[in-house]
């Protein structure tokens, strides 16, 4: 039977957790859909992290002193619902129910900011764990800056980040990059527990799985405690042996320089009599006899469904009366650190608002006008300092690609332990400058666990080709609506030399194609430090695409204030008729392009109009009028210029419109002898003007 051994609990305990087998079972069975094996021989680690272990508050799920929890093994989200209903969150009987069901709270994977103790949404395997290093990665930095001489334990911003992880979760290559960083990181306050039940949806695991999981971790630097319920007791029989699991829980708490991982050997579904320990429980309902014979096995009436007896539901609630205690006592210590620390308190205070600094327009530079000019990812590392000393919570820094990103603030210390610092880089546990190494998904999925902590904003770096190893994460930060930053340079093939499969092409279209993301193309230094500032005050997920080579910096006496790139679009360089007779729109380095075209289509006597449209999504929430009169529909002769896909550009220029793109892959050669032979010249975009008008003639 199960819970042979159980840490000092009562029999309402044990049957609180069986409860919780039966509930996941039937929510199943009632929806006819779903995963709950799992969640079934998961039922008492989930509740003895929710009853015991884990610092929370039911009435307060958004309280700054609690513990996060993230079930990375998101398919089994009952695992959640059910300690959520029995805790008291707001969940009850009928959102188990309504599980899987049109507007539940209840939704097949666990999802952020919709239902009250879920922290993170999570499904895709491997995210969890990852954005679980992000979390505790954020909670020490946030300990350096708001109390960083404070002794460990001690502070109101110490918590500890729990994740229950699976099978899938470690087959998943993220897991290995976030697992990796995490141990380098030696981020004691990051806690997983392995559910290695061996099951997956094509059964056993042994035909694609079979190495040792516990030894990578330790080679990571992790601390890895094995908890094998089925070889507890005699060695032969099944024991959910809770003294073991809670020790190895507590030994991880003590465990403050390195991560740890619980390795958990469970059987899945236990202990229903015929699907346990098979791929049939994983991900489909057991079946009535299967859950009545469960339901007679536990000592439930098997003719009731979603039975939950009084006493069991007083009993697990009162984890609300011991959360306020907590929360009470936690009161006292925030109160005495924001009296001696009033400063600070005013920054906490401010980034929980979601508010940016008062002083940051004043901070963001601007650039003098140049015929040289600058990189737009130069400029934006100059933004990045700029802003340091304004905006204390802004942070971040690349995949490895530091000085080629321009991610890094001038004079801010490496985030690093002190045993990790290198000749180049130097720092502490509580830096400011991440180094994520060449973990381009890892440091996404960090990025938006970083984000969710919710008292830092965080942005990261690498290649915009390399956004396709990022994109499940990037994809995640907008299904979450997370203020995470993606500085992506060498944006084109502008950067030249390297090749085909380092120039993006396709990149700009796909990734607009992401609902919830701000693409950001600026097209000189001065756009650059406007759309920095946006990003920042719109808090959405947001990615600046940045260039390697160098474009002039325009001079804003003769044509429009960069400010118009708050708005997405805005006219750059008005035509010299009253109706232009053609409009030029462009992005990024082809707004210097498109700029030389208009000097050659004016002295032909055509009216040009310029528009620089630095965001698209940014340009599409402006009034329809203020549209209209940067793009009027009059004027149907239009130009688009970017060296990416003309894919996506036909709503903007309309029927009677050109594009100037590329569609095709590039080439290896310098940048300019690439967009001459590829035609992103102004020479071509003046063809393409004239072949416009005469298509809108026509």
């Amino acid at each position: 039977m199960p819970v042979v051994k159980k840490a000092g609990w009562s029999d309402l305990d044990v049957r609180a957790v069986d409860t919780g087998r039966v509930l996941a079972a039937d929510a199943v069975q009632e929806c006819g859909s779903g995963h709950p094996g799992t969640a079934m021989s998961l039922s008492p680690v989930a509740y003895l992290l929710y009853q015991q272990v884990m610092t929370h508050d039911p009435s307060d799920p958004a309280w700054l002193g609690r513990d996060r929890f993230v079930l990375s093994v998101g398919h089994s989200s009952l695992t959640q619902y059910v300690q959520l209903f029995l805790s008291g969150y707001g969940l009850e009987l009928s959102d188990l129910k309504s599980l899987r069901t049109w507007g539940s709270l209840t939704p097949g994977h666990p999802e952020a900011h919709h239902t009250a103790g879920v922290e993170i949404t999570t499904g895709p395997l491997g995210s969890g764990l990852a954005s679980a290093t992000g979390m505790a990665m954020a909670q020490r930095r946030q300990r350096g800056l708001f109390d960083p001489d404070a002794k460990p334990g001690t502070s109101p911003f110490d918590h500890t980040i729990w994740c229950l992880a699976s099978d899938g979760d470690m087959q998943e290559g993220v897991s290995a990059e976030a697992g990796s960083l995490a141990g380098h990181q030696e981020l004691g306050n990051l806690n997983v527990i392995y559910d290695a039940n061996q099951i997956s949806i094509e059964d056993d695991t042994d035909i694609a799985f079979s190495e040792d999981v516990g030894a990578r971790y330790r080679a990571y630097g992790w601390e890895v405690i094995d908890v094998d319920w089925r070889k507890t007791g005699d060695g032969k029989a099944y024991v959910e042996d809770i003294d073991a699991l809670l020790a190895a829980t507590q030994q991880a708490k003590k465990n403050t320089k390195a991560p740890t991982l619980i390795v958990l050997h469970t059987i899945i579904a236990w202990p229903a009599p015929t699907k346990q320990d098979t791929g049939a429980s994983h991900g489909s309902a057991l079946g009535e006899d299967e859950v009545a014979a469960t339901k007679e096995l536990l000592g439930f009436d098997p003719k009731k469904s979603f039975a939950v007896e009084k006493a069991v539901l007083d009993h697990t609630r009162a984890v609300k009366k011991r959360g306020k205690e907590a929360h009470k006592e936690w009161d006292k210590s925030f109160a005495a650190w924001r009296k001696a620390n009033p400063e600070r308190a005013e920054l906490l205070d401010r980034v929980v608002a979601g508010k940016v600094p008062a002083g940051l327009d004043k901070a963001l530079p601007t650039f003098e006008a140049s015929d040289k000019g600058l990189a737009t990812r130069a400029a934006s590392g100059k933004v990045l300092t700029a802003l340091a000393d304004v905006m204390p919570e802004l942070w971040g820094g690349s995949a490895d690609l530091a000085g080629s990103n321009n991610t890094t603030m001038d004079g801010q210390p490496s985030f690093t332990p002190r045993s990790k610092q290198t000749d180049t880089w130097k720092g502490d546990e509580y830096g400011r400058t991440l180094h994520f190494g060449i973990r381009e998904n890892g440091m996404g999925m960090a990025m938006n666990g970083i984000a969710l902590e919710g008292l830092t904003r965080v942005y990261g770096g690498t290649f915009l080709v390399f956004s396709d190893y990022m994109r499940p994460a990037v994809r995640l930060a907008a299904l979450q609506q997370l203020p995470v930053t993606y500085v992506w340079t060498h944006d084109s093939i502008g950067l030249g030399e390297d090749g085909p499969t380092h120039q993006p092409i396709e990149h700009l279209a796909a990734l607009r194609a992401m609902p919830g993301l701000d693409v950001v193309r600026p097209g000189d230094a001065n756009e650059v430090s406007v759309c920095w500032g946006q990003v920042l005050k719109n808090r959405s997920t947001a990615a600046l695409a940045l260039s390697r080579q160098g474009t002039p910096t325009i001079d804003r006496s003769e044509y429009a204030s960069a400010k118009g790139a708050a708005k997405g679009a805005y006219v750059l360089a008005e035509s010299s008729t009253d109706v232009p007779d053609v409009i030029l729109v462009a992005t990024g380095t082809e707004v210097a392009v498109a700029m030389q075209a208009r000097a050659t289509l004016e002295k032909a006597k055509i009216g040009t109009r310029v528009v620089s449209m630095p965001c698209r999504e940014w340009f599409d929430a402006q009034t329809k009028a203020y549209q209209d009169k940067v793009l009027p529909a009059a004027v149907r002769a239009r130009v688009s210029v970017e060296a990416a896909t003309p894919f996506g550009w036909r709503e903007i220029v309309g029927d009677a419109g050109e594009i100037v793109g590329i569609d095709h892959f590039g080439a290896s050669a310098d940048a300019a002898t690439l967009y001459d032979k590829f035609g992103i010249t102004p020479a071509a975009v003046v063809k393409a003007a004239k072949a416009s008008i005469k298509n809108a003639k026509g």
